[in-house]
């Protein structure tokens, strides 16, 4: 119904937010992650917007970027969970690091998220792994810890193609990736790394 407002920043609460927009006060359900990307009040800001009808209930739900909401789109698609679950796991940890989480199975980062337990982690890792597209697998990559040049950057994605064109899913070739990432500037020594990894060498 609304796919973002954009107008000045009236009051934030402790998960809420509420923007004015030509004089009309909309609340909206935000993450932490978004909060902390909030302006002070008075400001302007614009917020991508999901609205949510339920038989007890009208809400809308405020992301401070595409990428957010898209992923909390997604994880409305993973039986047992609801937006309000959906909003504690993306604000239980960056963006990125939820990818990453997702893409590689790390089912111990993912219980970490209130409302969410082993058997919700596994399914989710199980459920989305293989819906996460390629603009965010260049998400995945810059994840790791550790800093790295432009040219290792360039080498990783370099790499993650390589590893994806020999046959490997998306989640694999990210997981492989994250792991060697900045030990070389070059794609080949980067795909050789990987697949010895996968390889248990």
């Amino acid at each position: 119904m609304y796919a973002y407002l954009k107008g000045t920043v009236a009051d934030k609460g402790l998960n809420s937010l509420v923007i004015d927009v030509g004089g009309v006060g909309y609340l909206l359900s935000v993450s932490m992650n978004t909060l902390q990307e909030t302006p002070p009040v008075g400001e302007q800001m614009k917020v991508y917007t999901h609205f949510s009808v339920r038989e007890d209930a009208m809400e809308l739900f405020g992301f401070a970027s595409q990428e957010e909401k898209n992923m909390f789109t997604r994880l409305l698609t993973v039986s047992g969970i609801g937006p309000k679950v959906a909003l504690s796991i993306l604000g239980a940890m960056p963006l990125r690091d939820l990818t990453l989480a997702i893409v590689t199975g790390d089912i111990t980062s993912l219980s970490r998220a209130p409302g969410v337990g082993k058997k919700t982690a596994q399914r989710l890792a199980l459920e989305l792994k293989e819906k996460v597209d390629e603009s965010e697998l260049n998400y995945v990559s810059a994840a790791s810890s550790g800093p790295v040049t432009p040219i290792q950057e360039d080498a990783a994605q370099e790499a993650l193609a390589a590893l994806q064109a020999l046959g490997y899913t998306a989640s694999e070739a990210a997981r492989a990736v994250s792991q060697v990432r900045g030990q070389s500037d070059s794609a080949n020594d980067l795909v050789r790394l990987a697949l010895r990894n996968m390889a248990g060498f």
